[in-house]
């Protein structure tokens, strides 16, 4: 009975972090917004022996507030309950405004606290979570405005060919240019693989209309942020109108439970995205109940490895993303990243958490 007692309330002793930029391997860009770099910012959290593991994608600011201020407010608290943990960084950011920096890092302890969880129970994150299925669909996503046609081609042609059925490329940067890249793209993956679209909010609602009945001739199945998420009505617009067979979808800049509700209230997208290295795995599993409620399916957005065991255990999952950019950095970087098979991932349930580990000898040369 002592030591049931014992593992039933185990506090946490110690929060770690640190932040990595890694250079992507040639400049990317999309319709709103161009880098060369991409900063990863992982969190150990420590209790009862385990330490777990959680991350997110974010500015070093991001990793300075979990140092200052969330390892101080979750630190002695019990390992074994998440939700309070999530509680108490919320109220800790009130005067310091929740969406952006400070949610992102209360999304990274989020997922390291889970992760810390499933460890101390010696289970994997998925098991503890409840499975609704053993493996989660993607699509390779990347076709940078950036890129040539031929590298456009080349890449998303490579995942076709490597039992990836659905690939996502980037419009909206050079509008003139967009249908020619689009029709590019169909002839590299030919007739059967589904193609996205994601403009990242660069048309106007006139332009968007007028892209999607183009881009509907091309066989595009999904246009993502056709206008800003801001634009709720905008979006709505684009659903109601959009080819028959064209999905509308938008969410991942949802930070919290009132975002995902309000874009789900005003009837603004066929599938709503959440990214749980922004709202947290807390955050996407209330966002997945969300659209349970609503009988609407839920997609990932990137960040692979910390969304293949939640999204295992969601029950209308459309897919996770693929994205280049996430899963170049997570097999440089963690341990156990998993690889793709018949267009899935599959958690590895012999592992327990989220079955990664940061390999600190590779990743310290990117350290900040």
């Amino acid at each position: 009975m002592a030591d049931e007692e014992q593992r039933a309330s185990v506090p946490i002793e110690r929060i770690e972090v640190a932040a990595y930029t890694v250079p992507t391997d040639r400049p990317e860009s999309d319709g709103t917004l161009a880098w060369r770099e991409t900063t990863l910012v992982v969190v150990h959290a420590s209790a009862g022996g385990e330490r777990g593991l959680g991350y997110t994608y974010a500015d070093v600011a991001t990793a300075r507030l979990v140092a200052d201020r969330l390892a101080g407010v979750v630190r002695g608290r019990d390992a074994m309950a998440v939700p309070g943990a999530w509680a108490a960084m919320v109220s800790s950011v009130r005067n310091l405004g929740r969406p952006g920096i400070a949610q992102m890092a209360i999304a990274a302890v989020d997922a390291a606290l889970w992760d810390l969880k499933a460890r101390l129970l010696a289970l994997p994150l998925a098991t503890l979570l409840g499975m609704a299925r053993d493996r989660a669909p993607i699509y390779g996503s990347g076709g940078f405005t950036s890129y040539t046609e031929a590298e456009l081609a080349e890449q998303l042609g490579g995942w076709v060919s490597a039992g990836i059925p659905r690939v996502k490329m980037k419009v909206g940067r050079d509008p003139t240019a967009d249908l020619a890249r689009v029709r590019a793209a169909r002839r590299a993956i030919g007739q059967d693989a589904a193609l996205f679209v994601d403009a990242n909010g660069a048309y106007s609602r006139k332009q968007a209309l007028a892209f999607a009945e183009r881009f509907a001739g091309e066989g595009v199945r999904w246009f993502e942020e056709p206008v800003t998420s801001d634009d709720l009505d905008g979006l709505r617009l684009l659903r109601d109108r959009a080819p028959a067979g064209m999905d509308i979808a938008a969410g991942e800049y949802g930070y919290d439970l009132v975002y995902f509700r309000r874009m789900l209230d005003a009837g603004a997208v066929d599938v709503l995205q959440a990214d749980a290295s922004r709202c947290g795995i807390t955050g996407f599993l209330a966002a997945a109940a969300l659209c349970e409620a609503r009988s609407l399916d839920l997609s990932c957005h990137c960040a692979p490895s910390l969304h293949l065991h939640p999204a295992c255990a969601v029950q209308r999952l459309a897919h996770i993303e693929f994205f280049h950019d996430h899963v170049r950095i997570e097999r440089m970087l963690f341990e156990g990243a998993a690889a793709p098979a018949g267009g899935a991932l599959a958690p590895d349930l012999d592992r327990s958490g989220m079955g990664i580990s940061l390999r600190r000898a590779d990743a310290e040369r990117f350290a900040v």
